[in-house]
């Protein structure tokens, strides 16, 4: 359950009132009531909730009313509400979800239910609020949540930081939509990998433009990487012109008239197999897999490049170049 968030009660009924204060402070809510429409409007701008319980019938002004209020202000127009309906009043769960609430729950409730209604509809919003806009993925707050988590809990985990090379140099031959389609397209690929051959545990985020992650047990880290560098390659003909991807490379015009050749765009992906115990915080992860991605954008193939142990147990960088032939346990030549 979301602890701390903070909820606006509007209800002319004092014992309601009273029940769900209760209801939500035991559960570490932050709560703020309104006796009526008027006060609720108002309390939305000084209380700043993160969600609205919302009565139907108010005086001075009804619930729907107060919707509308909320939905028409800019930085409120996706508060979440949930309606208090009377029971036997279809029609106005009917006109509330018209008018855009979240839900409703119909008095008198069961406190179970509504304890979960609203700590589902706080979780929704949250995972929408950090997603990414382009493609549904989790942003930088739900990553760094996620490994931080793995790492309280002293969990095995393998962790891949998964860079699109060149892609600049796509964007500006093909224009920002083409770019748009690469994005979501390698997206797919890494859902659809992690989906169809993990272990169900694994967690996708899309750090922002064509940076991504993934979160994996550590035996199954270094198997998907190479189904997911796999799988890109060979879908990646279909992001390019025909005459391009047979010439191997594009042709962009500089701004001083110059036409310059870059080769097409391939993946660095950077992993560190097994996280567990040697992180305190997803930056220490972050600074490692920094220098493992430079490493690999300095090769010209979609590239593997992942940390390991040599005979002394020195810390080395192994580079592997993934085609259709390459076993998922495929190792790599060292440099350090």
């Amino acid at each position: 359950m979301t602890a701390k968030a903070r909820i606006l009660i509007a209800d002319d009924e004092p014992h309601i009132r009273r029940i769900l204060q209760f209801l939500l402070e035991e559960e570490g809510f932050e709560v703020h009531m309104a006796e009526d429409g008027e006060e609720a409007w108002k309390a939305v701008a000084s209380f700043q909730p993160d969600l609205v319980l919302l009565d139907v019938m108010m005086p001075r002004m009804d619930g729907f009313a107060v919707l509308e209020i909320i939905r028409a202000g800019f930085e409120t127009a996706r508060l979440p509400v949930i309606l208090l309906t009377a029971k036997g009043e279809e029609q106005d769960k009917v006109k509330g979800l018209a008018g855009g609430a979240n839900d409703f729950i119909v008095k008198p409730f069961n406190h179970e239910e509504l304890l979960l209604r609203v700590s589902n509809l706080l979780e929704a919003t949250r995972r929408e609020r950090e997603a990414n806009p382009l493609t549904g993925l989790p942003g930088n707050r739900a990553i760094d949540r996620e490994i931080q988590n793995r790492i309280d809990h002293d969990q095995e985990f393998g962790f891949m930081y998964i860079d699109m090379d060149r892609f600049k140099s796509f964007n500006d031959k093909y224009g920002y939509s083409r770019g748009d389609r690469a994005i979501s397209f390698l997206a797919g690929v890494l859902v659809g990998i992690t989906q169809k051959y993990g272990s169900g545990r694994e967690f996708v985020g899309h750090v922002g433009g064509d940076d991504f992650v993934v979160v994996a047990n550590s035996k199954d880290t270094e198997r998907l990487a190479h189904r997911i560098i796999r799988e890109f390659d060979e879908g990646k003909t279909d992001l390019h012109d025909d005459e391009d991807f047979k010439n191997g490379y594009l042709e962009i015009e500089s701004r001083n008239g110059q036409v310059e050749r870059f080769p097409l765009i391939s993946l660095t992906l950077a992993m560190v197999c097994d996280c567990r115990g040697r992180f305190g915080h997803p930056a220490e992860l972050s600074d490692t897999l920094v220098e493992l991605k430079r490493y690999g954008k300095t090769k010209p193939h979609s590239v593997v490049v992942q940390e390991r142990r040599s005979a002394d147990n020195k810390p080395e960088m192994v580079a592997i170049i993934v085609n259709r032939e390459t076993p998922d346990d495929a190792t790599g030549d060292p440099t350090s």
